[in-house]
């Protein structure tokens, strides 16, 4: 019967801890009465949405703290990809880790499905958590269709377009290092996996950082990130408007330029201030230097090769000539 407080069970028995309550309605209020409104997801600390905003925090922080400067500019390497436009697709486990290294701006990471896992992958996904990026996984047609059939060994990057510096980053670069300034310059250079061989050997052999013209000359795209094996994400790339009046300018800051094209007057052996502040500047392989660019040179070098061959491309003649700037300058 409703309200019959004499029922087995209405009431505790008064030696309980208690004591004796009537029904349960008084007990259950308190519990009733919640927790207040649940936190955004942002600001619980052990949420994913929490750590992508703090990894947000620290690169905004970054940023202020170098000027607002893209790392690497006049200074330590990195690659720029920073700007608007298009976006950029990095593939390759040594791309992507040298990328994810240098603190490239990163808008997803791509990861194929079944991954077979290494010390490179690994990596990257723990970078990719750290840092709060977007994290996909995709199957292999659609990373082979993301990356243009790049071979991308399961993963890839999508980055912002890459944002050039100019001929003063490179010499703030070389000040900044303690070192003789050593720039390469390439001359109608076209070929994207041309530019990321020269960026690699610049990498391996000291050089401050690469100079390529506005127009006529490849750039850094994707395909040169893959052939440089990441050395687009330590040594900088300037562009200029005018290569002529680049070059103009390095001789004004000091700088020797060479310049390599067959029939030169010195072997590449015999270089030309090398332990001074120098220019190499490189030609494309069909026309080599081009009539100013030539006249603008303080001497001409050559690589002396088999007359069965008619010449090198400029990422093998760039490499050769770095080595020897190497070389010489440890003497």
């Amino acid at each position: 019967m409703a309200g019959n407080s004499q029922r087995r069970g209405a009431t505790r028995r008064t030696g309980s801890k208690k004591g004796a309550s009537v029904g349960s309605g008084g007990q259950r209020r308190r519990g009733l009465e919640g927790k207040g409104p649940t936190p955004k997801a942002e600001d619980r600390e052990y949420h994913a949405a929490h750590k992508r905003k703090a990894a947000a925090e620290r690169r905004q922080a970054t940023g202020r703290a170098s000027g607002n400067r893209p790392a690497g500019r006049g200074g330590s390497a990195a690659g720029r990809a920073r700007g608007a436009g298009a976006t950029e697709v990095v593939a390759g486990r040594n791309s992507v880790v040298e990328a994810l290294r240098a603190g490239i701006p990163v808008s997803a990471v791509y990861i194929a499905t079944r991954l077979e896992a290494d010390d490179r992958t690994r990596e990257i996904l723990r970078t990719a958590a750290d840092e709060g990026y977007p994290l996909l996984e995709v199957t292999k047609p659609e990373l082979d269709r993301l990356t243009d059939g790049a071979v991308h060994q399961g993963v890839a990057l999508q980055v912002p377009p890459y944002d050039y510096g100019d001929v003063e980053d490179l010499l703030d670069a070389a000040a900044a290092s303690d070192r003789a300034p050593l720039v390469v310059a390439l001359d109608g250079v076209t070929d994207p996996r041309n530019l990321g061989a020269v960026l690699r050997s610049a990498g391996a052999f000291g050089a401050h950082g690469v100079l390529v013209p506005e127009r006529r000359s490849a750039g850094v795209t994707a395909s040169a990130w893959k052939v440089s094996a990441g050395a687009a994400a330590r040594v900088p790339v300037a562009r200029a408007t005018n290569l002529v009046r680049a070059l103009e300018r390095l001789h004004e800051a000091g700088c020797f330029v060479v310049g390599l094209d067959g029939g030169g007057d010195v072997a590449v052996a015999d270089l030309p201030y090398s332990t001074d502040p120098l220019v190499l500047v490189v030609g494309s392989e069909g026309k080599g230097l081009s009539r100013l660019v030539r006249e603008h040179c303080d001497a001409i070098a050559s690589i002396p090769i088999a007359s069965a061959v008619e010449s090198l491309n400029a990422g093998v003649a760039a490499g050769i000539a770095l080595y020897e700037v190497a070389r010489q300058r440890a003497l």
